[in-house]
């Protein structure tokens, strides 16, 4: 006689159950109460601090403090929906169950992947050793983001290296806002003429959208930034003032380069979490594996993904995950209700390139790199306007709009396109 499998019993069961509360994740939640509060909702996070990261540009140039781009987690979470302060392990797909690291089963009907990405300091050999002294920043670190404006402000000459790893990483135009802001403040001190400034990249290309890339290429040659293409940072010893790089040539052979520095502003290799990486919901690269127009996940119905996680080509960027939160709740809702899965998702990302104090370039793109600017007039041309909306119309809109769940169009703020105009 075949013995029938003992299905297995979550210790907790939700309507939906979401992984990550971090800028997706608390946003959907958020979208989702506002649409159904009756459904049952948790999510899955161990943090207890939540940041706003595209401040932390603004943090390491000096424009905003560290404490104004954080908040109590707790303090995010939606009324009437349960946090799990703890990690995600492992998945059951086949039961719909969460595993979290302290044992719990968590079950649920409808499972939303939102944990973010990785930064992975330890794959640049002696980094965090050094990180946060020596000269050795990053924006990236939320321990560490205040250092960069402290090596900015201190540096009087030298050479000083901003990298840049391969792609995907979080926000793909960040490691270059800060090299043009570090160096339009060196400009204005008179410490940039005696300033040897490099950017040295993984990559081939200054910026993965054409169309914006010549108005960053004049930031570059304003400030006398000399461009390193094909340069991965591999190593850094603090102490001795050097960056060990692999440079790849144009017949694909790579050879290490040694370059010595007084400042060295670091973005860590980036990669999905490693539980998610090991998870049945992976695809290539370790990302979650949905469709790039309703981010359901390809093989698991009840499964659905946002964010940075997702393997989708669009940018990894804030403007991204607001985008593809009222795609996931409405088609969620539609797959609870066993109707098709309408809503799409464009690809839709944005990146606001600071190249100087009080100027930014407002890169607006869907899928493929197709431009798609916002306000009337031309978003390649730095500007004032794109700067407020980069220092106080962002942070205010994240707070108070998306992360409680609200619609937010240019249509709906007529105020910012005649300021525009």
């Amino acid at each position: 006689m075949t013995e029938v499998a003992t299905p297995v019993q979550p210790d907790k069961q939700f309507t939906i159950l979401i992984v990550g509360g971090g800028t997706a994740g608390i946003a959907i939640a958020a979208r989702l109460r506002r649409e159904r509060p009756s459904l049952s909702i948790g999510i899955i996070d161990p943090a207890t601090t939540h940041a706003y990261q595209p401040g932390w540009t603004l943090v390491g140039a000096g424009v905003m403090t560290l404490k104004q781009t954080l908040r109590q987690e707790g303090g995010l979470i939606p009324a009437n929906v349960t946090w799990l302060r703890a990690s995600a392990e492992s998945f059951q797909p086949d039961d719909h169950i969460v595993t979290l690291d302290d044992g719990q089963r968590i079950g649920y009907r409808r499972l939303i992947l939102c944990p973010g990405l990785q930064l992975d300091w330890d794959r640049i050999e002696g980094l965090g050793e050094t990180l946060g002294k020596n000269g050795v920043c990053s924006n990236y670190s939320m321990e560490h983001v205040e250092y960069t404006w402290t090596c900015i402000q201190t540096l009087n000459g030298g050479k000083a290296l901003f990298t840049q790893p391969p792609m995907p990483i979080k926000c793909a135009g960040a490691p270059q806002k800060i090299a043009y802001l570090a160096s339009d403040f060196w400009r204005k001190e008179g410490v940039l003429n005696r300033t040897e400034v490099d950017f040295l990249l993984a990559g081939d290309a200054l910026f993965g959208v054409a169309y914006y890339r010549p108005s960053l290429q004049y930031a570059v040659d304003y400030y006398g930034i000399n461009l390193r293409y094909k340069h991965n940072l591999v190593a850094v010893n603090g102490q001795a003032k050097i960056a060990i790089f692999d440079v790849t040539a144009p017949d694909g052979s790579v050879s290490r380069e040694t370059r010595s520095f007084d400042m060295l502003h670091v973005t860590p290799p980036q990669s999905a979490p490693d539980f998610i990486k090991d998870s049945p919901f992976a695809g290539a690269g370790g990302w979650v594996d949905v469709d790039p127009s309703t981010l359901r996940h390809t093989k698991y119905d009840t499964v659905f993904g946002a964010g940075d996680v997702v393997g989708t080509s669009n940018a990894k960027t804030m403007a991204a995950a607001r985008a593809q939160m009222p795609v996931v709740v409405a088609n969620v809702l539609a797959s609870l209700e066993g109707k098709p899965l309408t809503s799409s998702y464009d690809g839709y990302g944005a990146c606001p390139l600071t190249v100087g104090y009080g100027k930014v370039v407002l890169a607006e793109f869907l899928y493929g790199g197709k431009p798609a600017p916002s306000f009337p007039y031309d978003q390649r041309k730095p500007s004032s306007f794109a700067w407020m909306l980069k220092a106080k119309v962002f942070p205010h809109v994240y707070w108070d709009l998306m992360l409680k769940g609200r619609d937010i169009t240019v249509k709906h703020h007529p105020e910012w396109i005649r300021e525009a105009g």
